[in-house]
């Protein structure tokens, strides 16, 4: 009878241990699942520095080409001649210095800070055969070094026409300025003129650079 007591408590401990293991089982498994189905969690982004560490400006203009009767009135109202230095501050495709060293010999440097348009710009130059008289660069108007030009042509708009101003007016007194639509304030221009294109009216405006005081 003792023997058969034993029996039975042996076969019951063995049993009690055995649904312990599978509860625990039973339950990891539910706590896999659920982790399983949990929301992922948001990881902020990583901040990318740019290789050089710094940024570039963002463009003052819009890219708008200059009418080929525009360019030709600009040039013209300005006198250009081939022992001029043209600087054309926001390029684009570079058709004002490439027309002037086409038809007056005039060495011309633009100045965009744009690349796609400095890239059309020289190849544009390469196409005319002017390359010995151009060159396009990418660089800030208002940081380039422009004081050996004797014209300077312009396609901006108003509120960078009047933050350029004080650095053109501190150029040599003669120097040339041409301006495509917009004026330079109360800066008033020497000479002006309205050209019609394909029924839109175009603005020239020229200055020279007054004597310093």
């Amino acid at each position: 009878m003792k023997f058969q007591q034993l029996k039975y408590l042996i076969l019951l401990t063995i049993i009690m241990c055995l649904a312990s293991a599978c509860s625990q089982n039973t339950t990891g498994g539910i706590n896999n699942a659920a982790a399983s189905r949990a929301e992922p969690v948001d990881v902020p982004p990583v901040q990318q520095a740019s290789p050089t560490g710094s940024t570039k400006r963002e463009l003052d203009v819009p890219y708008v080409p200059t009418p080929e009767a525009v360019v030709d009135a600009m040039l013209a109202m300005a006198k250009v001649t081939g022992s001029d230095v043209l600087y054309d501050l926001g390029s684009g495709d570079g058709r004002i210095p490439i027309t002037a060293a086409a038809k007056f010999g005039t060495r011309g440097v633009g100045v965009d800070l744009n690349p796609v348009r400095v890239k059309e710009a020289n190849e544009n130059a390469k196409k005319a055969g002017v390359t010995d008289k151009v060159k396009f660069i990418e660089g800030d108007i208002f940081e380039e070094d422009f004081a050996e030009a004797t014209v300077v042509t312009l396609y901006l708009l108003p509120g960078v026409n009047l933050k350029l101003r004080p650095k053109i007016q501190s150029m040599k007194p003669g120097t040339r300025v041409v301006s495509h639509n917009y004026d330079m304030g109360d800066w008033a221009p020497e000479n002006s003129r309205k050209i019609s294109v394909d029924g839109t009216d175009h603005y020239v405006y020229f200055w020279r650079v007054p004597e310093k005081k």
